[in-house]
């Protein structure tokens, strides 16, 4: 395996394209697979490729975004970089979206949402690492599908479940 490079960064990078290749495997794994012999359904694929790529970090962090106040948002934002400057490369980040929060997700979103507050996720998701999971019930809802979405955002069925899954994987919850 290649070694990852040593500035932040470039490092963020590296773990993102090989988290996003590796939740490409493990959804066509978890696709095949059988549930559990405890009847508990495995975890889903974007929680399972979260997972693994928080594999050996010690911080984890699942953020809720549910609103589209702008404000939120930006509070959200701000607290994702602060994390980020702490911890640096010693923190997975996930933010499950879903009912007014789903548009900052949405190519062509159907409320207003900032511009800045967009190029921020695709930045945080991009350049950090951060994962972006919307909610497909709520994309159900306001008549959206994968294609929508940005390229960066991951699909779950019940957005509620992959905090659930988050929280069950050692992530702490922050709901604002």
């Amino acid at each position: 395996m290649q070694k990852p490079p040593t500035s932040p960064l470039p490092r963020r990078h590296w773990l993102a394209t090989l988290a996003a290749a590796g939740s490409a495997l493990i959804g066509a794994a978890h696709a095949a697979a059988p549930a559990p012999a405890s009847g508990r359904p495995k975890a889903s694929p974007a929680v399972a490729a979260a997972a693994a790529a928080a594999e050996g970090v010690p911080h984890k962090m699942v953020y809720q975004l549910n609103q589209a106040d702008e404000a939120y948002q930006e509070a959200i934002f701000n607290s994702i970089s602060a994390l980020l400057k702490k911890y640096v490369d010693d923190v997975a980040i996930a933010v499950v979206v879903w009912g007014p929060g789903i548009h900052l997700l949405a190519k062509n979103p159907k409320r207003p949402v900032p511009g800045l507050h967009q190029q921020r996720v695709r930045s945080m998701a991009e350049a950090y690492g951060v994962r972006f999971i919307a909610c497909g019930n709520t994309m159900h809802t306001v008549g959206w599908t994968q294609a929508d979405m940005f390229d960066f955002a991951e699909i779950e069925e019940v957005g509620a479940a992959a905090v659930m899954e988050l929280q069950e994987q050692g992530y702490a919850y922050l709901a604002w």
